[in-house]
């Protein structure tokens, strides 16, 4: 923007540089947001207005014109700027629904993959390691059955809701497809993923049974040390850890540590 001004400064007075003050406002709003966009607006108004009246004492035939120019120049950059923010939220709205599911709002299997891709690369840089966790509600079948599929999806977004609030921020909710949801917890060994799934657990049944829905849930928890197999043999793995759960009965946790 000060680059702009001196251009101006040392260029002819009747050349116009709005369009490159323009330019200036647009790449700073979309980096810096709205906020930091009307901030550099008011900042480009004065210097165009102060090169323009005290260092080139542009001529005009009535002084209000010059008053007038500001008020549609400013006008401009601040419609420039709203847009432009506008545009960005736009684009990251956009973004961030490509990435959620839209029933739940826990992240989409797409995502998920992504996470875990960058978690397994962390774990092997860092030596770290981190614990998958594959969730099944049991019964889920009869919900949608008996009470309908608006109570089932009431069923979904709530199991998804109480495992964000009990999980850390760091942590990540998905949901793979029907009632199968998958946590990543990132630097997590598996004594610390049963204290944090445990009180997931307690917390999903209180809810279902708060709620007299007539559901259980199967957890298989994978602890992955020292990570060597591809995401989908890491989330079979889960998978199966998950169904040796359904075969002895349901409605409990089972735990599996995968050394690579």
């Amino acid at each position: 923007m000060l680059l702009v001004a001196f251009i101006e400064f040392l260029s002819d007075p009747q050349l116009s540089f709005t369009l490159f003050y323009l330019l200036a406002i647009s790449v700073v709003t979309w980096f810096g947001g709205r906020e930091i966009g009307i901030v550099i607006s008011i900042a480009s108004i004065f210097c165009w207005f102060t090169v323009d009246i005290v260092f080139l004492n542009h001529p005009y035939s009535n002084p209000a014109i010059s008053y007038l120019n500001f008020a549609i120049r400013f006008i401009v950059f601040l419609i420039v700027t709203l847009l432009i923010s506008a545009l960005r939220k736009a684009q990251e709205n956009e973004k961030a629904l490509a990435r959620i599911d839209y029933l739940t709002g826990a992240v989409n299997t797409r995502f998920f993959y992504e996470l875990m891709q960058k978690e397994i690369e962390r774990s092997k840089r860092n030596k770290h390691p981190f614990t998958i966790v594959y969730l099944d509600i049991d019964n889920f079948k009869y919900i949608n059955d008996h009470y309908g599929h608006s109570v089932g999806d009431e069923v979904l977004y709530s199991i998804a809701n109480q495992a964000k609030k009990h999980l850390r921020k760091v942590d990540v909710v998905a949901r793979l497809g029907g009632d199968e949801f998958a946590f990543l917890l990132p630097e997590t060994n598996q004594r610390e993923a049963s204290d944090a799934i445990s009180k997931v657990q307690t917390s999903l049944l209180d809810e279902v049974r708060s709620n007299d829905w007539p559901v259980t849930f199967s957890i298989g928890v994978l602890t992955c040390t020292t990570p060597s197999k591809s995401i989908e043999k890491i989330i079979k793995q889960a998978d199966e850890v998950m169904y040796s759960v359904k075969n002895n009965g349901k409605n409990s946790i089972s735990y599996s540590v995968d050394t690579g």
